[in-house]
């Protein structure tokens, strides 16, 4: 962590972020009516103000450029994505949300990667994204019990790769370097203890597999117990939708095929 930060000032906003989280998701499962999907509606707000400042802030300082500035690291991606799913509670973002939000911003928040702390607008912005992600993985899976469906890891990590590959095009056409797919970076990261460039590429991909696997893992119980219920197999699927759709916000689920 950068001399500039306090440390206080972040690991404070950290475990007030900690707390607001667990607070939200335990009375979410106990009391859960309309007002669930006023709260997620609050986070998602907080992430898309927390995107268009970001880009706003580079292009008013003239630091804005499609090499370093397109928001194109799966951090920045995924604060767009956590964002739509806190609004509309799509059973597929959610998944993303969860997934890349547990398994790949935690690590930003543990190490965070900051040049300026309290007050600075960077500060918030980081802290804001960051976080922001993390609490609306566990608000919408844990509070709002929507589920990753049967077949999410699998999904999601197809869209990992799939997206990466993306980015690397972008990468070879702007000579960028977005999500160190083209160089290892500077600074020391996690990436470090993964190999060299481009090993850890393919190291990286299998990490975030086995922490997808592990994330699925609580989710594998419940899913057996309504198979053998039901006799069907899938039938685990969607099976928490129906409950945070009904408690959080009255849309119908009436047409609609959860999966």
């Amino acid at each position: 962590m950068s001399a500039a930060i306090t440390p206080l000032s972040y690991w404070s906003a950290v475990l007030l972020a900690a707390g607001s989280c667990a607070t939200l998701c335990t009375v979410a499962r106990r009391r859960p009516g309309r007002w669930t999907a006023v709260v997620a509606r609050i986070i998602g707000t907080v992430l898309a103000v927390d995107a268009i400042t970001y880009t706003v802030a580079l292009v008013a300082q003239g630091t804005w450029s499609a090499r370093t500035s397109l928001p194109l690291p799966l951090c920045d991606v995924a604060v767009v994505i956590a964002s739509v799913a806190c609004w509309w509670r799509a059973v597929a973002l959610v998944e993303l949300t969860y997934f890349w939000g547990l398994a790949g911003t935690v690590q930003g928040v543990i190490t965070p990667d900051l040049s300026t702390g309290f007050p600075h607008l960077v500060f918030f912005e980081y802290v804001a994204g960051h976080l922001g992600i993390v609490v609306a993985a566990l608000y919408l899976v844990a509070g709002m019990r929507i589920e990753p469906r049967p077949g999410a890891v699998p999904r999601v990590f197809a869209a990992t790769v799939g997206y990466t590959a993306v980015v690397g095009l972008v990468d070879a056409l702007t000579g960028a370097n977005y999500m160190f797919l083209r160089r290892p970076p500077g600074e020391w990261t996690l990436l470090r203890v993964l190999g060299p460039w481009p090993w850890y590429l393919a190291s990286g991909a299998a990490v975030a597999l086995v922490l997808f696997t592990l994330l699925d893992a609580p989710f594998w119980t419940a899913r057996r117990r309504a198979s053998r219920l039901t006799g069907h197999p899938g039938d685990g699927a969607g099976r928490a939708i129906a409950p945070a759709v009904a408690t959080g916000g009255g849309e119908s689920t009436a047409g609609r095929d959860p999966r």
